[in-house]
């Protein structure tokens, strides 16, 4: 018998209307190539197999990943990745774009997604199980509690959708939070433009680690109020009520500036 280990934190899906609900919010054409973050007991792994014939999985817990591989049967081709999917390198799967589909466990949800985040140029789109909070973190609008880094990096390169909710009750063992699955779909290059990611991220850290202070005050190292106003922004405007749009302006004034003192 295959016992949840906390480590891994495993909760293993068993409702079969959220796996119903999860394969029909996928959109499967021929031209992608499906891929099972964490598919433990395969509540998920065989009917998404069963639909595109082909899946490659990735899994960290050894005797999980021999279990499913027996399970399989004549279903279809399952390719098992017996890997840490956070050191995972998801461009060696194929050469045809990405879907990735998981139940992500919550200590590594945060983590997964910036590494995702840093490969999606090999990713045509993403749908995960997170737990709510986190969910409602990355899908958060400027001005409410929730809008903060992590909607901000992930709005940045990716259009948000917070497709449905999902029980405790519908897992093995019973979490003691809500779940939500997103639907996250990489944007073209040209719709938020930003000229050097790192420095991107430094601005939006540094902005976030003084939130309850003024933009002003929490990126005075960094810009002057003309420079806020320029992007658009308020000087007594706090960091969570800045578009992702804005602070990317920010960044790119930044870098721009650089370039003329002869910086780089």
């Amino acid at each position: 018998m295959i016992r949840p280990r906390k480590r891994f934190g495993q909760h293993f899906l068993h409702d079969r209307d959220v796996v119903d609900r999860i394969i029909d919010s996928i959109d499967f054409n021929s031209n992608d190539t499906p891929v099972e973050i964490g598919p433990g007991l395969g509540a998920l792994t065989l009917p998404l197999l069963a639909r595109a014939h082909q899946l490659h999985v990735i899994e960290i817990d050894l005797d999980l990943a021999e279990r499913l591989e027996q399970s399989v049967g004549q279903t279809g081709k399952l390719v098992i990745h017996r890997s840490d999917v956070l050191k995972f390198n998801f461009s060696t799967i194929s050469k045809e774009k990405l879907i990735i589909i998981g139940n992500v466990p919550y200590n590594i949800s945060t983590p997964l997604l910036f590494h995702l985040l840093d490969q999606l140029s090999c990713i045509s789109r993403m749908v995960l199980m997170l737990q709510k909070e986190v969910a409602d973190r990355i899908c958060a609008a400027p001005g409410s509690r929730d809008y903060g880094r992590l909607s901000i990096m992930v709005q940045s390169v990716c259009s948000v959708e917070q497709l449905f909710n999902v029980e405790a009750g519908s897992f093995t063992p019973v979490p003691k939070v809500e779940s939500s699955v997103i639907k996250l779909s990489p944007l073209i290059e040209q719709e938020i433009k930003i000229h050097d990611r790192n420095l991107f991220n430094i601005l939006v850290r540094t902005a976030f680690s003084k939130r309850r202070k003024t933009i002003r005050n929490a990126l005075k190292t960094l810009l002057q109020d003309k420079e806020l106003l320029a992007a658009g922004i308020s000087p007594s405007s706090r960091p969570e009520q800045v578009p992702v749009e804005a602070y990317a302006k920010l960044a790119n004034i930044i870098y721009d500036d650089s370039r003329v003192r002869g910086e780089e």
